[in-house]
Formats: structure tokens, sequence, C-alpha cells
């Protein structure tokens, strides 16, 4: 069930969202719930450090472990090597 609600804008702000709504194809009312139902104020959500401190985890493959024999393959190649 919705609850009936008036609001009063200042006019250049009413023309605003009216003119958004219109270009979305929906009514000014209908914005003003889309606005609100995307409101961050809620509940935020917690952090995940995980999400950061993971970054670059190699799965099983670790390119320092084989570091002097890539720098060795590529010496043999020709290869210019700066370290």
């Amino acid at each position: 069930m919705m609850a009936r609600t008036q609001t009063v804008l200042y006019p250049e702000r009413q023309h605003r969202a009216r003119r958004r709504a219109s270009d979305l194809g929906i009514s000014l009312a209908e914005y003003v719930r889309r606005l609100i139902s995307c409101d961050p104020g809620g509940a935020k959500p917690k952090a995940d450090p995980s999400l950061v401190f993971d970054w670059g985890a190699s799965a099983g493959s670790d390119v320092t472990q084989a570091r002097n024999a890539m720098l060795a393959e590529a010496a043999e190649a020709g290869a210019t090597i700066n370290v």
C-alpha cells in the first residue's frame, strides 16, 4: 500500500525533474519514487578487506621462484636484460 505525499519544489527543480521523468517515459511521481529507492542513506555494505589484500594472488604460480631460470633463458636468446 502506498501513502500520498505532497512536496514543494523550486520551479526550476520541478521543471528539471519533470523533464527527466518524461525522458524516461515515467510520471513525476514514479521518478521521485525511484530516486528515493536509490537513496544510499540506508545501511552501508560492510567492506571486505580480502577484496583488496588478495589482489595479485598467484593461485599457485609464483614467478619469483623461477626468476633466475627465466633471466638465463632470455640471456641465451640474446635479449637485453634490465634488472
